[in-house]
């Protein structure tokens, strides 16, 4: 979600804010505004460097912690105020005053909104409130432009084409999905017991979705080849059906996220193929990212339902 990272992780490059952190940052102030809390830059400026990283760390999450804000800010001299709380539901649509300011030169699409991380919504929404084209234009060419949080696999000219990851640093690459496939009682009793016309679906399954997480480039024509360190796929049977978590990690330029996908996937079908033969009616019902971390956009959680 852009080139945040170096001296100050979790500062843009477009705020020019040395290593001594001495202004406010986007993402310190993203966690103050959730919490409902506004901080002197005098008392900021007097904050503990460890605490003031730390308020960083909590405003560049995808989820902030409010209560967390509020104990790393409990001895800030003088006291935060108390402020109304931001409601990020109102980022979930593109920024009206941000589309106005960055003009047809640099869209603000809804497409292009929903792939940014939620710290460069509220970046891009706090700059349009205050009017700072300049400004807000480094910031969409930092945080969107260069395709961290737009379309990453589309040129300029709209063509397809594989994203140049050369630049990005090497990481810890980390992602979980989930599959759930829908059984009918008696066949998840077989698939428990083993006893499925095919033999062993479980195993079956876990190889299969082991074996498709090393071949995803050659599955996804745009993925990158990722020499991936651990894939495990984890499957566990109720009297619905067949729930799969996927685990795929690497050390590399770009995620796994891609791969703990099509190891749920693979895994998923495989169960379909070797159990059609006593049951049409089996449904995949979802695929889905848990969970991932590594890279600029850093850590995100989905939600529990």
């Amino acid at each position: 979600m852009g080139k945040r990272g170096g001296a100050n992780p979790g500062v843009f490059a477009f705020e020019a804010i040395g290593a001594d952190l001495k202004l406010l940052p986007l993402a310190a102030r993203r966690a103050l505004d959730l919490a409902g809390k506004k901080l002197s830059l005098a008392a900021w400026s007097a904050m503990p460097i460890d605490a003031r990283r730390k308020l960083i760390e909590i405003g560049s999450a995808a989820n902030v912690d409010a209560a967390e804000a509020l104990r790393t800010i409990a001895e800030a001299e003088p006291a935060a105020r108390s402020i109304e709380r931001l409601d990020e539901s109102c980022l979930v649509e593109p920024d009206a005053r941000a589309q106005q300011l960055l003009g047809p030169q640099r869209p603000l699409s809804a497409m292009i909104w929903s792939r940014l991380h939620p710290l460069g919504r509220f970046a891009v929404r706090h700059l349009g409130a205050r009017g700072d084209a300049e400004r807000l234009a480094a910031a969409y060419d930092e945080i969107a432009g260069d395709g961290a949080g737009g379309l990453t696999h589309l040129s300029p000219s709209g063509e397809a084409h594989m994203v140049d990851v050369g630049e990005k640093s090497v990481s810890h690459r980390r992602a979980v999905a989930r599959a759930r496939v829908r059984l009918q009682a008696e066949t998840a009793r077989l698939v428990r017991d083993g006893t499925g016309p095919k033999g062993d679906v479980l195993a079956a399954a876990r190889i299969a979705g082991i074996m498709a997480a090393k071949r995803t480039s050659e599955l996804i024509p745009l993925c990158h080849p990722i020499a991936l360190s651990r894939v495990t796929v984890e499957l566990s049977v109720d009297d619905g059906g067949v729930t799969i978590e996927a685990t795929a990690e690497a050390h590399d330029r770009t995620g796994v996220e891609m791969e703990a996908m099509t190891a749920a996937s693979i895994a998923a079908l495989t169960i379909y193929d070797m159990l059609k033969a006593v049951e049409r009616g089996i449904a995949i019902e979802e695929v889905l990212l848990v969970e991932k971390s590594g890279g600029r956009s850093g850590h995100y959680r989905r939600e529990k339902a």
